[in-house]
């Protein structure tokens, strides 16, 4: 599985969009169409280790993705007047980080599923064992299953997705606990320097995430030393909001909150809806 880049040669703005733990591109092409149609150019790369198996992934390390998204940056950075930044899941997290690392150059960040901890209703109840698992060897051999509802809680997407999820080698049905320590050292790394994120923000986060609570988010809007910040609450999708059943209004708020930044137009925005 490659990345996707949606693009137009004269065009100024740029979007990075960043995809989640052990999932790929794939998830994140319906918002990287709807936000190129709306005047933006949208890369999605691939993460290091992701789509290639659960051995691959697990050679990587949380500074192995931070610097890679930070690079990706850059480099649209070289080339475009203006870069955005959005992930999803771990790539939420990436995007704030490099907000932190860039923060007179990143124009904007908006954060799907931002998840900074591990405590959604379905992560097993048995989660306050991890710490054994993440500083043992066994971190090396256990995972724990992504199975149903795989994030969605439209029944029928759901189908569908899990279909492609049995079908495609690279899409993995798990979190290998390895790479779960790697998300939660780079969520410690964020919360740690959240106050040097000074970009405009926005927040969008289920109350029904299967995978993090809004404790991620909320964390995040509270924290940041941003002026310009927006949190949208959902109530009828689970992790996966870009294909669930709230991914048209995930998709309009996102790019209503680009072109905002785009406009300048107000100093300071504050916003909880």
């Amino acid at each position: 599985m490659d990345g996707f880049c949606l693009e137009n040669q004269d065009n100024k703005k740029a979007i990075l969009l960043l995809h989640g733990l052990t999932g790929g591109p794939i998830e994140l092409m319906q918002i990287g169409k709807y936000l190129h149609k709306s005047g933006y150019n949208v890369y999605c790369p691939v993460l290091p280790g992701h789509c290639k198996g659960s051995e691959e992934v697990k050679k990587t390390n949380w500074r192995d993705w931070h610097n890679f998204a930070i690079n990706e940056f850059d480099k649209l950075n070289q080339r475009h007047e203006t870069v955005y930044i959005s992930g999803l899941c771990l790539g939420a997290v990436l995007a704030f980080t490099v907000g932190l690392e860039r923060p007179k150059e990143v124009a904007g960040i908006c954060g799907l599923s931002t998840t900074l901890f591990l405590d959604g209703w379905k992560v097993p109840w048995y989660r306050f064992l991890f710490p054994l698992g993440l500083y043992t060897v066994l971190k090396f051999f256990y995972s724990f299953p992504d199975d149903e509802p795989y994030g969605i809680k439209n029944e029928k997407i759901r189908k569908r997705v899990a279909k492609i999820v049995k079908e495609d080698p690279t899409i993995l049905d798990c979190f290998p606990m390895v790479s779960i320590k790697e998300l939660l050292s780079l969520s410690s790394f964020l919360r740690k320097n959240i106050s040097k994120v000074r970009a405009p923000f926005l927040l969008i986060h289920s109350t029904l995430d299967d995978l993090t609570s809004t404790k991620s988010a909320d964390f995040i809007y509270e924290n940041a030393s941003s002026k310009m910040k927006k949190y949208i609450w959902l109530n009828d999708s689970y992790h996966l909001i870009v294909r669930d059943n709230e991914k048209q209004m995930v998709f309009e708020q996102t790019v209503s909150f680009f072109n905002q930044m785009a406009k300048k137009q107000p100093k300071q925005l504050v916003e909880r809806i």
